[in-house]
C-alpha cells in the first residue's frame, strides 16, 4: 500500500466530482457484482484503479429522497474475504474502502453478505464497520434460504450490528428499491455503526507502537485508528507484496508480533478470534430457524466432482471441450474476421493509387488492425468458459483438483486454466491469469504460458513435419506422434521452467491454496456477457495499440527500402518475356523471383544475413533467418515468408505440396540439402521455445505495466530456444 497522491489526498473527492461515492464490498460468490449491475444498469463503466491495471467498475444510481432524486457514483470493489491484505483483491479493497493510495474515501459502503454463509461473510462486514463509515448491509441469497424452509432476521441483524440490513435477491433485482432508500438515508445521516466487539485490552496494549507508526496521510483518527492498526497487524510481514509502506510501520508490526510471541501470545490469532467469537455468540439471533447447511445438492455433486479419480476424469473432459472450442470452434469466427479485414483492405486499396501510401494503409495499417481483431474470437470464447465456470462455482473445484500437481513446481492451482488456454493462444491465456490472487503467482504463470504450444505454431509444425515425413510415405503415425510429442515437450518444459523460476527469479513463499467451495448455481448471463464485452474492450484498447505498432514495424522491415539494388534487371526480363509472347506462368515465376530478391534486399532480409552467424550453429541459414524475423509479427507468418523467400509467393500455406517440395529440394552452396530432418527438428524445437510473438509480449507489458518482464520473457525464451536447438543440431548430427 502506498501513500496517497498529492493531488488526491486520503478521503478527498477528485476535483469536479460533487456526487457522493458509494462502494459495494463483499465476499466472492455473494452476488455482489450482479447487484452492482442491477443498481447501475447501462451506466457502468470500466477504468483502472490509480497506478495499477486492475479493472475498476463504476456506475451511476439515482437514489430516492424527498424532492429531487440524489445521483450517486457506485464503485464495485473486488470480491474479498477480508481487508487483511495478503492478496491483490484485498489490497485494492482496503485502499478503495479506506480512501488510500489516491482513492477517494467513499461516503457510504454497501456490504453484501450471503444469507446461506452468514457467519463467514460477517467478518468482512465487521472490518468495514470498524473504519467508521456509514454501512448498509445487503443480505443476498435470501431466496435460496427460503426455498430450504429457513429464513434470516434482518431486524435482529440490523439491531446487533447497528447498521441497516436489507434483504435482496440480486439475480432478479428484488429488494433493490429498499436498498436504495436505505443508502439515501445513510448518506443524509452519515452516522457510522457502533463497533460492538473488541480484542482483549492486553492485545491492544501491545499495538501502541504500530498505531504511532501509521502515516499521517492515512488520517488515522477516531475509529480509523484502531481499524488501520489492526489492518497493519494482519497484513504486513517480511514477505508481503505491499509497496510504499513506511519502514517504521513494517518494523513496528514485526517487532510487536515478535515480542508477543516471546510471551506466548499470537496477536494475529487474538484479533481474528475476537471477531469470530462475537459473530458466533450472536449468530443464533440472526438465524431463528437454525444454521444447518442448506446446500445438500452441492455436497452431493462435490462427492463426484472432487473425487480423486472420477472428478479428475470429468475435469479432463471439461477442459477438452474448452480446448476444442479455442482450438477449432473459433476458426470460423477467425476466418470471418480475416475475410472482413481482407475485404476492407481490398476496398480501400481499390480507391488508392499504387505506391507507398497504398501499401502503408492496406498492408501496414489495415493488416495491423487485422492482427489485433483476429484474437477476439478466442478471447471471447475463453472468457465465456471462464465466466460460466466462475458463476457456476466449478472454477474453485478446478483449482482444488490441480493444486497438488501445480504446487510441486511452484505454481498455483488456479494457474492450470491459463496454461491450458495457452494451447490455443497465449494472449487470452495471459489475460486469464487475472483470476489468480497473488501477484507472484500471476507473474510466474505469465512467464511460462508462452511455452505452451499455441495454435499459431501449428502451421509451422505441419510444414516442417511434412518435410521430415512426406505425405504418402507411410509415416502417417510418425507425423501424428511427432505432433503429439511437440505438445508433450512444451508442457513438460513449461512445468520445469516454472519450477526453476519459482526457486530463482520469481521466488516467494508458498502460500497454501485457501478456497471457498461456493454452492453450484446457474450462471447469471447478463453479468457474463457484460464481462465478455469489458474484456474485449480492454484487449482492443490496451494491447491492441502495441500489437498494431509491432505489426507495422515488422511490415516496414520487410518492405523497405522501396527501391533496393537487385542483382537482376527484372524490368528488362519482363519486357523480353512479353515481346517473346511468353505464357502468363512465366511472368508469374519472374514476379515471384523478383519478390524473393526484394525480400532479401529488405531491412528484414539484411537482418537475416546479419544474424546468420548466430543461427548457423543451429543448422539455419539466412533465408530461415528472414523467416524467423517475419515470424515475430506472428509465428504462422514463417510459412508465407518461406514461400516468398523461395520464389513461390506469399499465398502458399503449410498444406501446399509445392512449398513442401521446394523446401525439400533446397540446396546449400555446398550442394547438401538445406532442410534435412535434423534441421527441421532443430527448427521445431526453436519455435516451440522462442517467444516470437509481439502480441504476447504486448499483453505481458499491458498486464505488468513495465518493460522489465516482456524483455525478460523474450530474452530467456530466446536463449533457451537457441541452447536447445544447438544441442539438437550438434548432438543429433
Amino acid at each position: 500500500m502506498s501513500g496517497c497522491h498529492e493531488d488526491a489526498p486520503a478521503g478527498a473527492k477528485p476535483a469536479g466530482v460533487a456526487r457522493p461515492l458509494v462502494a459495494i464490498a463483499g465476499n466472492p460468490n455473494t452476488g455482489k457484482t450482479t447487484l452492482f449491475n442491477c443498481l447501475t444498469g447501462k451506466t457502468a463503466k470500466v477504468g483502472n484503479y490509480p497506478g495499477i491495471t486492475v479493472d475498476r467498475h463504476t456506475g451511476k444510481v439515482a437514489l430516492p429522497r424527498d424532492g429531487e432524486d440524489l445521483e450517486v457514483l457506485v464503485l464495485d470493489v473486488p470480491g474479498t474475504y477480508s481487508l487483511s491484505a495478503r492478496s491483490e483483491e484485498e489490497r485494492i479493497a482496503i485502499e478503495a474502502i479506506a480512501g488510500l493510495s489516491g482513492n477517494p474515501r467513499p461516503d457510504a459502503v454497501i456490504v453484501v453478505v450471503d444469507a446461506t454463509q452468514l457467519a463467514r461473510n460477517l467478518y468482512l462486514a465487521l472490518q468495514v464497520i470498524e473504519l467508521g463509515l456509514p454501512v448498509v448491509l445487503a443480505i443476498s441469497m435470501v431466496d435460496v434460504l427460503t426455498a430450504k424452509g429457513k429464513h434470516i432476521d434482518p431486524v435482529a441483524l440490523s439491531r446487533e450490528l447497528g447498521v441497516p440490513a436489507i434483504a435482496v435477491t440480486a439475480s432478479t433485482c428484488t429488494g433493490t428499491e429498499d436498498l436504495k432508500r436505505a443508502v439515501a438515508v445513510a448518506l443524509e445521516n452519515p452516522a457510522a455503526g457502533p463497533v460492538k466487539w473488541a480484542p482483549d485490552d492486553e492485545v491492544f496494549a501491545r499495538l501502541g507502537a504500530i498505531t504511532k507508526a501509521l502515516p499521517a496521510d492515512w488520517d488515522a483518527t477516531g475509529p480509523r485508528e484502531r481499524a488501520l492498526t489492526l489492518w497493519a497487524l494482519l497484513s504486513l510481514d517480511d514477505n508481503d507484496e505491499h509497496t510504499g509502506i513506511p519502514d517504521a510501520l513494517r518494523t513496528a508490526v514485526i517487532e510487536a508480533r515478535a515480542a508477543a510471541e516471546a510471551d506466548g501470545t499470537n496477536l494475529e490469532h487474538a484479533a481474528i478470534e475476537a471477531r469470530y467469537a462475537w459473530i458466533d455468540s450472536h449468530e443464533k439471533a440472526f438465524h431463528p430457524t437454525g444454521t444447518e447447511r442448506v446446500h445438500q445438492r452441492t455436497d452431493q455433486l462435490d462427492k463426484l466432482l472432487l473425487h480423486p479419480v472420477f472428478g479428475f476424469a470429468i475435469f479432463l473432459v471439461t477442459m477438452t471441450i474448452v480446448f476444442q472450442a479455442l482450438f477449432s470452434w473459433a476458426n470460423p469466427m477467425i476466418s470471418a474476421v480475416e475475410i472482413a479485414v481482407g475485404g476492407f483492405g481490398d476496398l480501400v486499396g481499390g480507391l488508392l493509387p499504387a505506391g507507398l501510401l497504398h501499401d502503408l494503409i492496406v498492408d501496414g495499417l489495415i493488416g495491423g488492425v487485422g492482427a489485433v481483431l483476429v484474437f477476439l474470437p478466442q478471447i471471447l470464447l475463453l472468457f465465456l468458459f471462464i465466466g460460466v465456470m466462475e458463476d457456476t462455482g466449478y472454477m474453485s473445484r478446478v483449482a482444488f483438483l490441480m493444486d497438488r500437481v501445480m504446487r510441486s513446481v511452484g505454481l498455483h492451482g488456479r494457474a492450470f486454466v491459463p496454461m491450458l488456454s495457452g494451447f490455443a493462444c497465449a494472449v487470452p491465456a495471459i489475460m486469464a491469469t487475472r483470476t489468480m490472487e497473488r501477484k507472484r503467482d500471476r507473474l510466474l504463470t505469465m512467464m511460462v504460458v508462452p511455452l505452451m504450444t499455441c495454435s499459431a505454431r501449428l502451421p509451422v509444425y505441419t510444414l516442417l513435419i511434412a518435410i521430415m515425413v512426406p505425405v504418402g510415405s507411410g509415416g502417417t503415425w510418425t507425423q501424428g506422434l511427432l505432433m503429439a510429442g511437440m505438445y508433450l515437450f512444451s508442457t513438460v518444459l513449461a512445468l520445469i521452467v516454472a519450477g526453476v523460476l519459482s526457486r530463482t527469479i520469481i521466488r516467494g513463499p508458498r502460500v497454501p491454496l485457501i478456497l471457498e467451495m461456493p454452492p453450484y448455481r446457474m450462471p447469471h448471463w447478463p453479468s457474463v456477457l457484460r464481462m465478455l464485452r469489458e474484456r474485449s474492450m480492454v484487449f482492443v484498447r490496451d494491447a491492441g495499440g502495441v500489437i498494431l505498432v509491432a505489426s507495422m514495424v515488422i511490415w516496414a522491415l520487410l518492405e523497405f527500402p522501396r527501391e533496393p539494388e537487385l542483382q537482376r534487371d527484372f524490368a528488362a526480363e519482363r519486357v523480353a518475356l512479353v515481346e517473346e509472347g511468353a505464357a502468363p506462368e512465366a511472368l508469374s515465376v519472374l514476379d515471384m523471383a523478383e519478390a524473393s530478391e526484394r525480400l532479401e534486399a529488405s531491412y528484414g532480409g539484411r537482418l537475416g544475413h546479419m544474424i546468420e552467424p548466430v543461427i548457423e550453429p543451429l543448422g539455419f541459414d539466412w533465408k530461415m533467418g528472414i523467416g524467423l524475423v517475419g515470424a515475430f509479427a506472428a509465428r504462422e507468418v514463417f510459412v508465407s515468408t518461406m514461400g516468398v523467400v523461395y520464389g513461390l509467393g506469399g499465398d502458399e500455406d503449410e498444406n501446399s505440396p509445392l512449398l513442401r517440395d521446394r523446401l525439400r529440394a533446397e540446396k546449400r552452396p555446398d550442394g547438401s540439402p538445406a532442410f534435412t530432418p535434423l534441421v527441421c527438428f532443430s527448427l521445431l524445437v526453436f519455435f516451440a521455445l522462442a517467444c516470437q510473438c509481439s502480441s504476447t509480449l504486448a499483453m505481458v507489458y499491458r498486464e505488468t505495466k513495465t518493460l522489465r518482464w516482456p524483455v525478460f520473457l523474450f530474452t530467456y525464451t530466446l536463449v533457451l530456444a537457441w541452447l536447445a536447438s544447438f544441442a539438437v543440431f550438434q548432438l543429433g548430427g
